[in-house]
């Protein structure tokens, strides 16, 4: 269990980036100097990893117990900007057994 959390902070810090990444390169490219073929990649990678992260917060949730607002505490920092990154921070301090 103990890597498959691991797994999660690491998943969480990759969706962490993508989203600043499209928010702040791949948008800002598209709109101020025209290259819009950056945004679909960054989009799709952006999108998967998203997805993948909620899934893996679901199972996460379930297996070590979870409150539903702090599941949905999880979720929402996926939607801030930089959110996962705090979180991330408070996942630290969650002791989990092998």
């Amino acid at each position: 269990m103990n890597s498959r959390f691991k797994n999660f902070r690491l998943l969480a810090i990759a969706e962490g980036i993508s989203f600043l990444l499209l928010l702040f390169v791949a948008m800002p490219l598209k709109y101020y100097a025209g290259v819009t073929q950056i945004v679909p990649l960054i989009g799709m990678l952006h999108g998967f990893l998203f997805m993948a992260f909620m899934m893996l917060s679901l199972d996460i949730s379930h297996k070590l117990n979870w409150s539903t607002p702090f599941w949905l505490l999880v979720f929402i920092s996926s939607m801030i900007p930089g959110g996962t990154f705090l979180m991330d921070m408070k996942l630290k301090q969650i002791k989990v057994q092998d």
